[in-house]
């Protein structure tokens, strides 16, 4: 994430103060009935134990429409996000939570006592903005980072952590090259049957592999929107959903890297984006097992300009994580 140059280095500053961060400190004494989610349970006498900085503005360090949380899991994400901002808490955790999927499931994995820690601003379309997080995970005793930033060899913005190695892993054969981020995986809910990529409208999808175009605005367009099916040899189905152009017809042979159409936002979607699927049969694959990941590391060449953007984050989570007394 880049901010303009004097902010950056007045900000670099203010943290070297002990008073660089404003947080107050709130004692929380009474807990609402848990949401019948809640997959931690707690009691009076862990909650009286439990200190909740308040969400405070930070206009001298971020400007006025960032907001810095350091949170103890005191239930789920949802709600513990939920105690501190009411109108923004649920779409936070989700935003959150699709930082660190790929190392944690926060269902399974989250414990009473993990701390959360975000910087982040609500946009106008009322969808937070992240632009640093960290995860403190007591089941897998370790700290997992984000930080938003543009690496120089890619088109958009990624997200990192601390050592350089991105947060998301990537299929080794993509169906699309260029993405924002992906915003689902075929495991985050039984109901969803593919991997999800958001990207603007009009980015290329590709076919991964040779194979032979099946079915083209198949199904539902109230559903699906444009859509493209290809055969593999293998057998496999690969389906490609909310297209906002078809680039291929039905019967014509493709082969790897061949273009099948364009990132839209057709059908039941609320945002632009690549919906991909494999089916073999009536069982649905997953992405992640058919293609494999990879995760990437930034050069060495790009770490300083890196850590110049990122280490006031940092600082800022650092210091106040000593103001909560951890």
């Amino acid at each position: 994430m880049k901010f303009p140059f004097d902010i950056r280095w007045a900000l670099v500053g203010l943290l070297g103060c002990s008073a660089a961060v404003n947080f107050v400190l709130l004692l929380e004494k009474k807990l609402e009935t848990a949401e019948e989610s809640t997959e931690i349970a707690i009691d009076q006498a862990d909650l009286n134990d439990m200190v909740v900085p308040i969400e405070e503005p930070t206009p001298e360090v971020l400007g006025e429409d960032w907001k810095v949380l350091q949170l103890d899991v005191a239930n789920s994400l949802s709600y513990t996000f939920s105690k501190a901002n009411p109108n923004h808490g649920s779409a936070l955790s989700a935003v959150y939570s699709r930082l660190f999927m790929f190392d944690i499931n926060m269902r399974r994995d989250l414990q009473k006592g993990d701390r959360v820690e975000v910087i982040y601003r609500i946009g106008d379309d009322g969808i937070p903005d992240i632009a640093a997080a960290r995860f403190h995970s007591k089941k897998k005793q370790k700290t997992f980072s984000a930080y938003r930033w543009k690496a120089p060899f890619d088109t958009y913005t990624s997200y990192w952590s601390s050592d350089g190695t991105e947060a998301s892993y990537r299929l080794k054969s993509s169906p699309i090259k260029e993405y924002e981020q992906i915003t689902s995986l075929l495991r985050d809910r039984p109901t969803h049957k593919g991997m999800d990529f958001k990207a603007p409208v009009g980015v290329k999808t590709t076919s991964p592999k040779s194979g032979v175009v099946t079915r083209v605005n198949f199904g539902s367009y109230a559903y699906n929107g444009g859509c493209v099916e290809v055969k593999f040899a293998d057998g496999v189905l690969a389906k490609y959903l909310h297209l906002s152009e078809v680039k291929v017809k039905e019967g014509q042979s493709v082969r790897s890297g061949t273009v099948v159409g364009l990132v839209g936002n057709t059908g039941r979607s609320t945002a632009p984006h690549l919906h991909y699927q494999l089916n073999k049969g009536r069982k649905t694959i997953d992405p992640i097992d058919y293609h494999g990941t990879q995760r990437r590391s930034l050069p060495a060449s790009a770490m300083d300009d890196f850590l110049l953007e990122t280490t006031p984050f940092m600082t800022l989570f650092d210091q106040g994580s000593s103001v909560a007394g951890l």
